[in-house]
């Protein structure tokens, strides 16, 4: 049977992929994935041949990836990250519908939360949402909805693209929608090029983060009312020191 593999090759750092996601990269006949997170493996598997499209061709992609499974090819689909989280994985089934002629093993990995989390400390130890900042597939208005109601509900918020060329005010808004239920010195995070160079940390407060100049290669950690600075990291307490 034709098979598939969607690989989530975590943050960009050989380093922090897991071991079973390399032994898939080894194994394949076929990357492919987006030219940025192609770039990021290909030097550590220089026998495979790659095939790449650019941002915003995700079917296009996807359709290259399973026509050559189809042709008797070993392939991997890379996603940054988890192949789950913002990943190929669901397009992938959604393309193939009930067609059981190929079998899809999704291989997941390092999201830029949990990366993340581990450069400024221990900021996801109690309940946490993950949203995305970007409106390509999401209406802002369903977003600013997301957003205060995570906040309302106290759960820490890590953001994944929190601004682009076109959305420059975006994380300003998210942080003017958290502050109607979070006090401005609560502790945040902002961690770039996770596992990339140029990598870098920083904590800083809710009001502070509201005017931070955030990329699309930037993940953002609002901590909830328990979210404190001990030693220099940002820390969530869960409760066991209490107990």
């Amino acid at each position: 049977m034709a098979k598939i593999r969607v690989v989530g090759i975590g943050p960009g750092d050989y380093e922090e992929m897991t071991v079973k996601a390399v032994n898939a990269l080894n194994a394949c006949d076929v990357i492919v994935g987006y030219h940025v997170y192609v770039d990021l493996v290909k030097e550590h598997f220089p026998d495979k041949e790659c095939f790449t499209t650019p941002m915003r061709r995700e079917v296009d992609r996807c359709k290259m990836a399973l026509d050559m499974a189809r042709e008797g090819r070993d392939v991997a689909m890379i996603c940054s990250g988890d192949a789950g989280i913002y990943g190929m994985a669901g397009l992938i089934y959604e393309l193939l519908g009930e067609d059981d002629s190929i079998e899809v093993e999704v291989i997941g990995g390092l999201t830029a939360a949990t990366s993340g989390g581990c450069r400024l400390g221990a900021p996801l130890t109690h309940d946490f949402a993950v949203i995305s900042l970007s409106d390509l597939l999401t209406p802002w208005e369903l977003i600013e909805k997301r957003l205060d109601c995570a906040a309302a509900g106290n759960f820490g918020i890590v953001l994944y693209n929190p601004r682009s060329i076109k959305r420059r005010d975006y994380l300003q808004r998210a942080c003017d929608i958290v502050l109607k239920h979070q006090p401005p010195e609560t502790v945040c995070g902002v961690v770039r090029n996770i596992g990339r160079e140029g990598e870098a940390a920083e904590i800083m407060t809710l009001s502070e983060l509201r005017d931070y100049d955030a990329d699309m290669f930037t993940t953002v950690f609002i901590g909830n009312a328990f979210t404190r600075v001990i030693g220099g990291r940002m820390v969530t307490p869960r409760g066991y020191k209490d107990v």
